[in-house]
């Protein structure tokens, strides 16, 4: 007993280390745990309202998705530095990190927001196939613009907030951005009551109301993390007069620069892979779609726990290569590697076993039932897979090999999967679940290529130096 006790802490840390990762990861695990839950419950009610109303939430959702990945890439690059900087207690490298944070995301906000306005229908327009299964399109289209032109002034409040919070997190603060985001959810779950179906004297909105709700959830959230950096500045002091001003040294600026873009592109990439992607399989129909939009939504709440621990490699990790402990930075690695591969076989099994029961909470076609019941056991097979390639992605990033990260990522999603799905849309008439099949078998490829390179160790480097 003794003996499997002891390899079992060499696997997965001893309690020490334990107790560090839950420090770091369980407040970022109950967020995300509840934000996905309340995803889901508001996911339901849009459900409730037929089969073209969640497609159209859907569809605009993964154009949201895109811009939501490109604001993460921007904020990564300089997010490196940060992490680094905080284990070198370098307070001002802090302050410049956000500040250029800040005119990044800035800048992807007002881009964004113009595509929308000026090419929102067109982007719609790409996924809609649904003739064949007895949908009507011109009513997800409808839909879609009412839901998008609503949901576009939420993008400035997400924008700031997120540069507020990956930037405590980054720095080992995770309760605030926490309750913050469980504000919002709960924020956002009451007015979708109230506003989809229109409760207590409030007119029906349909998706309008579940717009609405979202852009004032997005609002108090970031109403919350002011307020309490307000209240109480010692949580987090690096960021005192960091709007002093708003330049950022040509040095700093530079370094960053070569960092973020390959993340940003990354990430801009990789979104517009995974809606590319979606795009094909929903050429089987819209009752794809809404299946799809079904699993996302529920394996995204199975998908918590070791993409929490995917974070924590950023936090963790990076602050030890700050520190310029390698050593210690890389038994961390492994260490949370190997615990997020073993949360991704369980939580796969689960998913698998309980496929049957999400989808008929939805009121939506049988078909798209059974379909979304497909799509979450297909990906409960490959959360192990999933696990370890999000673990590989983020020590890749954490170390700064942002260009490695960029081929390892959104390269082989572009030179790999997009071409498989294509050809096995185009070429065959196999359905949408197994085109996903061969799409996912065929990142095993990937998985050999992320195991050469966490062997390599060329990821174990500190980028930063004391103040």
């Amino acid at each position: 007993m003794r003996l499997k006790t002891s390899r079992l802490s060499q696997i997965y840390g001893d309690r020490a280390f334990l107790a560090v990762i839950a420090s770091v990861a369980l407040p970022i695990m109950i967020q995300n745990t509840i934000s996905n839950f309340v995803n889901l419950l508001d996911n339901l009610m849009v459900g409730q309202l037929g089969t073209e109303d969640i497609s159209a939430v859907a569809i605009v959702n993964q154009l949201v998705f895109v811009y939501d990945l490109c604001i993460f890439g921007a904020l990564s690059g300089a997010g490196i530095y940060t992490a680094q900087f905080f284990g070198g207690k370098n307070e001002e490298g802090i302050r410049s990190t956000f500040r250029f944070k800040l005119l990044c995301a800035a800048a992807l906000t007002l881009t964004a927001a113009l595509i929308f306005v000026f090419g929102g229908s067109k982007l719609i327009g790409l996924y809609l196939h649904g003739e064949a299964d007895g949908s009507d399109p011109a009513l997800v289209m409808h839909s879609g613009m009412a839901y998008l032109k609503i949901i576009l002034w939420s993008l400035p409040a997400f924008m700031l907030a997120q540069v507020y919070a990956v930037t405590l997190k980054e720095c080992g603060e995770t309760l605030t951005p926490m309750r913050a985001s469980l504000t919002a959810v709960l924020v956002n779950l009451g007015f979708n009551y109230v506003l989809i179906y229109g409760h207590f004297g409030f007119p029906a909105l349909g998706v309008r109301g579940a717009a609405i709700a979202t852009t004032l959830a997005r609002y108090v959230e970031l109403g919350y993390i002011l307020v309490c950096l307000k209240l109480k500045p010692d949580k987090a002091p690096y960021l005192k007069n960091v709007y002093s001003t708003l330049r950022v040294p040509l040095r700093d600026a530079k370094n960053y620069t070569i960092k973020g873009i390959p993340l940003l592109i990354n990430e801009a990439l990789w979104s517009t892979g995974m809606a590319t992607l979606n795009a094909i399989y929903s050429i089987r129909g819209l009752s794809v779609v809404a299946g799809l939009n079904i699993s996302t939504t529920i394996c995204n709440l199975f998908n918590v726990v070791f993409l929490t621990l995917g974070t924590s490699v950023t936090i963790i990790v990076g602050q030890l290569l700050g520190a310029g402990d390698l050593k210690r930075a890389k038994l961390a690695d492994n260490r949370l590697i190997a615990f997020s591969v073993t949360v991704g076989f369980t939580v796969g099994v689960l998913a698998i076993v309980t496929a049957p029961l999400f989808p008929k909470l939805y009121n939506v076609s049988d078909e798209s039932r059974r379909i979304a019941m497909q799509f979450i056991r297909m990906n409960g097979v490959f959360m192990m897979q999933h696990a370890f390639l999000q673990a590989v992605y983020f020590t890749l990033r954490t170390g700064g090999k942002t260009i490695l990260t960029f081929f390892f990522d959104s390269g082989y999603t572009w030179m790999v999967l997009i071409p498989v799905a294509a050809v096995c849309a185009k070429l065959s008439a196999m359905p949408a679940v197994m085109i996903f099949f061969c799409v996912q078998c065929s990142e095993l490829i990937k998985t050999v290529i992320g195991i050469k390179l966490l062997r390599g160790n060329k990821w174990l480097v500190s980028m930063v130096s004391p103040p």
